[in-house]
């Protein structure tokens, strides 16, 4: 496997891996949905909003995992947001989500990005040093059926310190369907 930044021109390839995984994870309809947000993001948001990284294996695309950017009213931290990541069914179990996270954490470490976040099961996202964070320390950008859910790390390695005010997410992710 090879991880890298995707440089763009595969987009039906990535829209199609995200439409793919899902159905396997809990119905038909979630991978239409999930398809249709990678889409969203790839086509409708700027490219200063969004990072996207991809572990290719013999010229296919395994796994790809998409940052957009959080911003705050109030504040200037330097925050992204982890949704979606699919990894093809065919390759799980072997590393290969865990590894590409990790490749991206470097990349977004090394660009300056001092937060990184996402909605999901801790149990996964904990082996790539996520851990659960209350809304009152970061305001999820719309409200979340299970607070637990809600979790980040910090990429400069401390704590995170409380972020006041409004978060606010890309247009594509932001619509109540995907929290």
């Amino acid at each position: 496997m090879k991880n890298s930044i995707y440089q763009g021109g595969r987009h039906q390839e990535i829209i199609q891996l995200f439409a793919e995984t899902f159905p396997f994870e809990e119905d038909k309809k979630e991978g239409s949905l999930i398809g249709k947000l990678a889409k969203d993001l790839l086509e409708n948001t700027s490219n200063q909003y969004l990072k996207v990284f991809i572990s290719m294996h013999e010229g296919v695309i395994s796994a790809c995992v998409i940052f957009s950017k959080l911003r705050f009213k109030q504040n200037h931290t330097n925050a992204w947001l982890l949704s979606p990541i699919a990894v093809k069914p065919t390759a799980r179990g072997k590393g290969i989500g865990t590894n590409l996270i990790k490749y991206a954490h470097g990349v977004l470490r090394n660009g300056g990005v001092q937060i990184v976040t996402t909605y999901g099961d801790i149990r996964f996202y904990s082996k790539v040093g996520y851990k659960p964070i209350s809304t009152k320390i970061i305001q999820a950008p719309l409200t979340i059926g299970c607070p637990k859910c809600w979790i980040a790390q910090s990429l400069e390695n401390h704590e995170i310190k409380p972020i006041t005010g409004k978060t606010y997410c890309v247009e594509a992710i932001n619509d109540t369907r995907y929290w």
